[in-house]
């Protein structure tokens, strides 16, 4: 306790930071949820609120202080995560002028403009990610509609190298998430001399990059009575919140397949090359270890889902589960255990399997009700549903990773959020048909930031070092039964998703989300 690591991570749907000592034990953490609004006027914004988000990032950091029962003079060091894509515009004073999450998609004609011109190809073939949802389109979308905020760029920054400027007052960004800018040249792990000319940014007003561990800068006095993390303590370069959850549990270059659940849910597969999926479904970035990059298919809003599920219909639950000092999920899960493989006939309709080129989603939706039976067919099922569409689009992913990369997993890893009770892991295990092992930390896109810090601070000589971190709490095994029930609901899942998709398609109905230039 007299050595402490703090990470501050802004996810797609809440801020956090938490504190872990230095054998990678979880000592406190405090969170809040946070939403993202339109910019009036604007089809398919998300603003990002730096001011209002600031402020609560500093209430998580001195909640988790607060509750650590610590003081705060044993933060040996902190480093930021976020989520990838979002992005932060300064002026040359270093002010804010321009920020957006991850899933603006405002710039839809000029998504539509780089697909094409052919520029969107090249991009991809570079960059290892398509221009739906990365700054290309977005840059060329401030520079026709905003001219006043292009002309004032002078320093551009990802949404976790936005923390660590707020903190130390320097720009930096790491090469795990520099790269989901979908600006780098992947294969020399760097900013793109040719992508930055296409969208008319100089390189001088992008960040240098550093490898994930590299120190930064310190917290500023002004940081310093905003957080309550002591003045001087080193800012250290973190990385991307899926990368740094791989490095929370120790996934190097190994093909190993991992599932980080968060917000979104993300399908990986680490490797020692840049491999990019010929048919532009999947994304490539680099991981945040040195020479690896890291493939994923992604699951749109698996995880917050969840959370509008809880927040639209469970008042009542949260109400009992607060009464029974539980978690409102668990105790949504403990009523839902009855509940068979295939939700008693319930699709939950929600994430699609990605692809990138083309990314549209159907229209949220619970299907094939069983009215003659309210009893089968209820809150419970629909609960059980969503987590089925997760696993679902999770093997989507996974079949595409076997057949572009020619690895057939025997194991997967379950992390994140969405890791913490039993029944998703089951529902996993048994969808994918493999065991699945959940770590002991289930915040390891933090513990991969409080890596980071520790090796910047040089409480970790190295990543082999930090290994000693990684514990796992438990291994699911598949049932057999289960296993026979999902490899035929799976395709009626999809063959049921392929159609409702259909009506999104043609504009009946809203589409979950619609990448710009789709």
């Amino acid at each position: 306790m007299n050595e402490l690591l703090l990470a501050i991570d802004a996810g797609t749907g809440s801020v956090r930071a938490v504190l872990f000592d230095a054998d990678g034990g979880q000592v406190a953490i405090g969170q809040r949820e946070y939403s993202h609004a339109a910019e009036p006027g604007v089809p398919g914004s998300q603003v990002f609120d730096t001011a209002a988000n600031w402020e609560l990032a500093c209430a998580c950091v001195a909640e988790a202080i607060e509750r650590s029962g610590a003081p705060a003079s044993a933060i040996r060091a902190v480093a930021t995560t976020s989520m990838r894509e979002g992005m932060v515009l300064y002026d040359e004073g270093g002010r804010e002028i321009w920020a957006c999450p991850n899933v603006d998609s405002r710039a839809g004609a000029e998504a539509a403009a780089l697909v094409e011109s052919g520029e969107a190809e090249e991009i991809y073939a570079l960059a290892g990610d398509w221009v739906a949802i990365t700054a290309p389109a977005r840059v060329r979308w401030i520079a026709a509609h905003r001219p006043e905020v292009f002309s004032r760029i002078r320093h551009v920054g990802m949404l976790g190298d936005w923390l660590a400027t707020r903190l130390s007052g320097e720009y930096a960004t790491d090469v795990s998430l520099g790269s989901s800018s979908g600006m780098f040249d992947l294969a020399r792990r760097t900013w793109s001399e040719r992508i930055l000319e296409m969208v008319g940014l100089d390189p001088a007003q992008v960040p240098p990059v550093l490898e994930p561990g590299t120190p930064v800068g310190e917290v500023t006095a002004h940081a310093a009575a905003q957080t309550g993390i002591p003045a001087g303590t080193p800012v250290v370069a973190g990385g991307a919140d899926t990368q740094l959850g791989l490095l929370g549990i120790g996934v190097r270059a190994d093909r190993s397949t991992t599932v980080v659940g968060g917000s979104f849910w993300q399908h990986t597969m680490v490797l020692d090359h840049p491999l990019i999926d010929p048919k532009a479904r999947l994304r490539t970035l680099c991981h945040a270890v040195p020479g690896t990059w890291m493939i994923e298919g992604i699951g749109f809003y698996s995880g917050l889902t969840m959370r509008w599920f809880r927040d639209a219909f469970c008042a009542d639950d949260v109400r009992a589960a607060a009464e029974r000092s539980m978690d409102v999920y668990d105790l949504l899960a403990e009523r839902a255990a009855a509940v068979p493989p295939g939700s008693n006939g319930v699709l939950g309709i929600f994430s699609n399997v990605m692809h990138a080129s083309r990314w549209i989603h159907a229209s949220p939706a619970f299907v094939q009700f069983d009215i003659s039976a309210p009893e089968r067919s209820g809150k419970n099922e629909c609960f059980r549903a969503i987590q089925e569409a997760a696993a679902y689009v999770s093997r989507g992913h996974r079949g595409i990773l076997e057949e572009i990369a020619g690895a057939a997993p025997e194991e997967l890893v379950f992390t994140g959020g969405a890791s913490h009770g039993a029944m998703w892991a089951q529902i996993l295990a048994d969808v994918h048909g493999v065991p699945v092992h959940v770590p002991v930390v289930k915040e390891s896109t933090a513990l991969g930031a409080a890596v980071c810090a520790g090796l910047g601070a040089g409480i970790y000589a190295s990543l082999d070092d930090a290994d000693r971190l990684v514990r796992f709490e438990r291994t699911v095994e598949p049932d057999p039964a289960a296993v026979a029930a999902y490899d035929e609901l799976y395709p009626q899942w999809l063959a049921a998703y392929e159609r409702l998709l259909e009506v999104a398609v043609d504009g009946v109905v809203r589409p979950l989300w619609r990448a710009a230039g789709t």
